[in-house]
């Protein structure tokens, strides 16, 4: 089995323990990993602020319904009884970030996670009001004046409705997000949606506009462990040592050799651009988002100089000591295989899901009653649960038992996403039957399309 590959801590302790972190300022940057991460935020926020405005079935297509106890999601609609399907979802999740953490590090931090997503349209925001990443260091290194107060205060006024927005959707995945657009502009906003939309309006803003890195830093735990899940086979961003150093200035056009310097010529790029405020010549670190955007800006550099690209780049700790790499090893085709699998199970689970669901409780006060005419009965309270949005007829009865009988109704109609009680009672010849005997009960709707079947027991006297 491969070997973990060490991650660096680097911090800087000169300011002591406690002393206040210096603010970052990640350049911008242009290439093809930025703008793959740019393509990936626009999806992903298009999506969050996008879906609770979509339509299915005359409703909400995406909304989580608490105070009645439904789930929406397109065509489909959970109940509390399918909370199955939520821990599958999270164990996928899980196996899902084991396999790409194996296969090329920190993906999910680096393109998907909220807080870089967030941060970086945070960062956008402020390079609109307060300009490049030069512009915002003499800004804020400048005295107050009314430039600086009306670009601060631009910035504050974009970030603050930025982050009531992003609250205002959230709540609406929980509340009908037209209903409570209304309710926000006739101000009759209720308590518990208001204080939601402030909370994780506020928790945006703290997070993606101030902390930024801090969070990735100290507060994630996937950070503390991505060391576990990486090993000397897996792509990450390294910066190639040999090739790099040393480093110096140098003209364009000059061979490094002939000075007896590497490629790196200590321009500083790589760590102008870390949203995180790392250098990542100093080997993997922690705070390492797997952005990638020190590969795009050092490769911006190679090009200029007249260099190969590729100083910085995805690699494996084997291919930098010039060992053979495995992409595809046992780990991640294990992950695969089980990936594969857990998206499959749960694909057919979805699309078989029952849409109803038959419970049959026994009477708890007496076993059974003899009736004055010899018979034996016993009573039960079916509960059916109709989770489809039709109204269903539904019709029940006994699966292979002879001596048993249904007494009364045996037919109920639920409306959609309701449910109903029925109380049936079972009866059968004491002279036929004895001690406790299985049933089967089975409820159908019309056209057979739903039949679900229940076992329970029906008690008798024993022989005598």
């Amino acid at each position: 089995m491969s070997k973990p590959i060490p991650v660096v801590l680097v911090n800087d302790t000169s300011g002591g323990l406690y002393a206040a972190q210096a603010k970052v300022y990640p350049r911008e940057i242009d290439g093809r990993f930025a703008r793959l991460r740019l393509v990936a935020v626009f999806v992903l926020l298009g999506l969050f602020y996008l879906v609770p405005w979509l339509r299915w079935d005359d409703r909400q297509a995406v909304l989580f319904d608490l105070p009645a106890r439904k789930f929406y999601v397109l065509g489909l609609v959970f109940w509390p009884q399918d909370f199955f399907w939520l821990t599958c979802l999270l164990v996928i999740a899980a196996v899902t970030l084991f396999f790409f953490t194996a296969l090329a590090g920190r993906l999910w931090c680096g393109y998907a996670c909220p807080q870089t997503v967030w941060t970086e349209a945070f960062l956008w925001l402020e390079r609109v009001c307060e300009g490049t990443r030069n512009q915002r260091m003499k800004l804020d290194a400048a005295p107050w004046s009314r430039d600086k107060i009306l670009r601060k205060s631009a910035k504050q006024f974009l970030w603050i409705g930025f982050a009531l927005w992003t609250g205002f959707t959230f709540v609406g995945f929980f509340t009908p997000i037209s209903d409570l657009g209304r309710e926000v502009f006739s101000a009759s906003l209720g308590g518990w949606e208001a204080f939601w939309i402030f909370f994780y309006g506020f928790a945006t803003y703290g997070n993606a506009g101030y902390m930024r890195e801090q969070v990735c830093k100290y507060m994630c735990p996937y950070a503390r462990f991505q060391g576990a899940m990486f090993d000397r086979d897996t792509l990450v961003i390294s910066y190639d040592e040999e090739r790099g150093e040393p480093r110096g200035s140098r003209r364009r056009g000059v061979v490094p050799a002939s000075l007896g310097l590497g490629d790196c010529i200590g321009c500083d790029a790589c760590v102008q651009v870390c949203p995180t405020g790392i250098d990542i010549r100093d080997g993997l670190q922690i705070e390492c988002i797997a952005c990638a955007g020190c590969i795009d800006a050092c490769d911006a550099v190679m090009d200029k100089m007249g260099y190969a690209r590729g100083l910085i780049r995805y690699t494996t700790e084997n291919h930098l000591d010039g060992k053979p790499s495995r992409i595809l090893r046992p780990r991640t085709l294990l992950y695969a295989a089980l990936l594969t699998f857990l998206l499959s199970a749960f694909g057919w689970g979805i699309m078989h899901r029952a849409p109803l669901i038959l419970e049959v409780l026994r009477d708890r006060n007496a076993l059974y009653r003899e009736t004055a005419d010899g018979m034996i009965e016993n009573s039960y309270t079916l509960k059916l649960v109709n989770k489809t949005e039709h109204v269903q007829h539904i019709d029940i009865s006994l699966q292979g038992s002879a001596v048993l009988t249904i007494v009364g109704k045996s037919s109920v109609t639920i409306d959609a996403g309701q449910v109903a009680n029925v109380a049936l009672t079972l009866r059968g010849d004491r002279s036929k039957i004895h001690g406790m005997h299985p049933v089967e009960l089975a409820a159908r709707n019309a056209d057979t399309t739903i039949r679900i079947v229940q076992n329970t027991q029906f008690f008798a006297p024993e022989a005598p």
